[in-house]
């Protein structure tokens, strides 16, 4: 029996960040068969020992990071998972104080914090990967709680005319996957303040934008951010180009950076 989920009005995914061995042949392919543009590189990440770009999907982004100097976490990341892949799954929220609930929640879970950082009014709390499986998992705040509009990762405001929509709309979906999926989303559920609930396919856990969808393992790289559901505009461009770059599994499917992005028309 399906348990229905509440409506999650206070915790929005407002970001996935992939990570990749090499960064220009991923932002080229994925610039190219999304139809999508870069928006921004934030030479912070710089400390460290990565190098990243911002490409807007919708109101919401997609960031790939690649090491530049041995030892890093993101480094590690793709030792473990064997190439390219997911990364981190980074959330808005509504509030200061919704941010907190999750924060505390998470801790109350046996969910380690990696790593916090403060700048004015904004506020990040990155979750353990370990204690989480699949991702990271971010919970972020300011004060504008704007969901569509400023965003401290891409320099809060600027971004919008790099929007571009003709071929790509949104993501919709993100594809967790684990030895034990149906535990791992309580977790996650227990978290962000969801309930869970059953489809045909998976476990899915709703934010108020997208679904998180807890799966079993589908190949031999561990639990991780296996995939994205993106609602697309030109399904025909997209696999065009996916064939071009050998980046093409099916009509319903593209693999980029490590990374299953199943297509809804």
């Amino acid at each position: 029996m399906s348990i229905q989920p509440d409506a999650q009005a206070g915790i929005q995914l407002r970001q996935i960040c992939l990570v990749a061995a090499q960064l220009e042949p991923v932002i080229e392919d994925l610039t190219a068969i999304l139809g999508i543009n870069v928006c921004y590189v934030d030479d912070g990440v710089a400390a460290f020992g990565l190098e990243n770009a911002l490409m807007p999907i919708g109101r919401n982004f997609l960031e790939v990071v690649a090491p530049i100097q041995d030892a890093t976490a993101g480094g590690r990341y793709l030792e473990r998972r064997g190439g390219d892949g997911g990364y981190m799954v980074i959330t808005q929220a509504d509030s200061r104080e919704t941010q907190l609930a999750a924060r505390q929640r998470a801790l109350d879970s046996g969910v380690r914090i990696a790593h916090e950082a403060e700048r004015g009014d904004w506020h990040l709390t990155q979750l353990h990967p370990r204690d989480l499986e699949a991702a990271f998992l971010e919970l972020e705040s300011d004060q504008h709680n704007d969901f569509d509009g400023y965003w401290m990762p891409v320099g809060g405001l600027g971004w919008e005319d790099k929007v571009k929509q003709d071929v790509t709309i949104d993501i919709v979906g993100v594809e967790l996957q684990a030895a034990n999926p149906a535990s791992l989303a309580d977790k996650w559920a227990r978290i962000v303040g969801a309930e869970c609930a059953v489809d045909a396919e998976s476990i899915v856990v709703s934010l108020n934008n997208v679904t998180l969808r807890f799966v079993p393992l589908g190949d031999d790289r561990g639990p991780g951010l296996s995939g994205l559901h993106i609602r697309v505009a030109d399904r025909a461009a997209i696999l065009n180009e996916a064939k071009r770059r050998d980046c093409y599994v099916s009509d319903d499917q593209v693999l980029i950076c490590g990374t299953r992005f199943y297509l809804q028309d």
